[in-house]
């Protein structure tokens, strides 16, 4: 359980990244999706390959098949995301895309009948309590904010049905057999998606084709690997309220990169985060 846990906490870490990279990169949209998951498939082909032969007497076709519908929804969540990211508050994008918390615990008992413990039930409450009062000092109700806020929902609901998904899919010998051909499912999708809005046979400046790479290798590879191994063998509710810790090792990242200080109420969010969790961990059979 402890490896499990540790896996999970590298992962929510590596996702972390994904702000600070989309916002430093000026590319589409629908391009750095795609080129992000593109990237992160290509690098781990190789481990699916493996995976694939060691288990081809069971599962030669099933994971592809099983990839396809979260793969989608992960495609939809990214460029939904960025977009978001970049049509509202920073404060506000990051308050609205953690509230999956909220939703899970729904997806969880329709897809796996899967019902939150009493522990996890109260750990969610602490952990939120923590999230609304980091957001409360800079959370905006401003008209220009609007659709981005919107669009954050959304993004974030379908964020939670591919978690979701990852957990009724556990059935899968492997995270690689996977996250792969759910890899190459979404960038598929966001590549089909961006074909009606720009070309992508243009060049590309060093500074972007880093910042793609990055977005593939750190988020994607590791952090999106990371959560989906950690739906197979962590209860659903408990990946969910962890990976709301993204706004503290962002606000980490922040300081030391940055020079960003955290305003007061980031300690005690940061509390409340780390004591929902524990009391879902904890208490998770309660």
């Amino acid at each position: 359980m402890i490896m499990h846990l540790a896996i999970l906490l590298i992962g929510v870490f590596a996702c972390s990244t994904a702000v600070i990279l989309i916002k430093a990169s000026a590319e589409n949209a629908l391009l750095l999706a795609a080129y992000r998951l593109l990237v992160a498939a290509v690098a781990l082909t190789p481990v699916y390959l493996r995976d694939r032969r060691r288990h081809a007497a069971r599962y030669a076709r099933a994971p592809l098949k099983q990839a396809v519908v979260p793969g989608i929804l992960l495609g939809a969540h990214f460029i939904s995301w960025i977009i978001a990211a970049r049509m509202t508050g920073a404060a506000n994008a990051s308050l609205i895309v953690n509230l999956v918390p909220v939703a899970m615990p729904f997806l969880l008992h329709f897809l796996v009948r899967e019902t939150v413990t009493a522990g996890e039930a109260r750990g969610t409450v602490v952990a939120l309590c923590g999230l609304l009062l980091l957001g409360a000092a800079d959370f905006r109700v401003a008209p220009e904010y609007l659709w981005g806020d919107v669009l954050c929902l959304a993004s974030m609901l379908v964020f939670a049905g591919y978690l979701a998904l990852g957990r009724l899919n556990r059935d899968i010998p492997t995270t690689w057999l996977y996250v792969v051909p759910l890899y190459y499912t979404a960038a598929a999708f966001c590549f089909a998606v961006a074909l009606f809005a720009v070309n992508p046979i243009k060049p590309y400046p060093p500074r972007e084709v880093a910042l793609i790479l990055a977005l593939g290798i750190v988020p994607t590879v590791l952090g999106h690997s990371s959560l989906n191994y950690a739906m197979k063998h962590v209860r659903g509710q408990v990946v969910s309220i962890v990976n709301m810790g993204q706004f503290v090792f962002a606000g980490v990242m922040a300081f030391f990169l940055l020079g960003e200080v955290p305003p007061p109420a980031f300690y005690a969010a940061s509390a409340l985060l780390i004591g929902g969790a524990l009391l879902a961990i904890r208490r998770r059979d309660a």
